[in-house]
């Protein structure tokens, strides 16, 4: 039998989206108050150092949280690299369109997101390559945080499960097999 430890932390973040396929009001643009948990397994604890004892601190999943999805999506808008008609509305003033949207689609392409804060809106805009629904957001930030959580942990702690909560009463989750 294999001893297995798991810590979970929680943030939470508002931030607005539109699911443009949707054939009832998420087709709309509305926000939600997202938490987010991230959980962690180890077989061991660290025997040494500042995580002594420790899967992983919390404080430094915290930290790795923030950064990979507080830090550029909070406050802002999640788009569909697809949703062109939304996008529209982001494009900068004086940019073409058209060279702008293949800017950020070759920006998802190679980076899997992109980040903007010179928008037409003067706000905050992250572009993914799937729909932003809860499930789509789990996969996405779980892909962005995977790494992360192995080197913040020394090799020692691995993502297993990612959970979305769009709302009270509605979560989706992405996990390792």
């Amino acid at each position: 039998m294999s001893t297995a430890y798991r810590i979970s932390r929680r943030i939470a973040i508002d931030a607005g989206h539109r699911i443009a396929s949707h054939g009832s009001k998420c087709r709309h643009l509305h926000g939600h108050r997202y938490l987010v948990e991230a959980w962690c397994r180890a077989s061991r604890l660290h025997q040494a150092g500042e995580q002594v004892g420790m899967v992983m601190d919390f404080g430094f999943l915290k930290a790795e949280m923030q950064a990979v999805i507080e830090a550029d999506c909070d406050h802002g808008f999640i788009a569909h690299v697809e949703d062109e008609e939304l996008l529209r509305m982001f494009c900068p003033e004086e940019a073409d369109m058209a060279t702008w949207l293949r800017g950020v689609r070759d920006r998802v392409e190679r980076d899997g997101h992109y980040l903007c804060h010179e928008t037409r809106l003067q706000t905050r805009l992250y572009v993914m390559p799937e729909p932003p629904t809860a499930e789509g957001l789990a996969s996405h930030w779980f892909g962005r945080l995977a790494e992360r959580v192995r080197e913040r942990s020394e090799g020692i702690a691995v993502l297993e499960r990612v959970r979305v909560w769009e709302t009270p009463n509605c979560w989706a989750e992405h996990e390792i097999d």
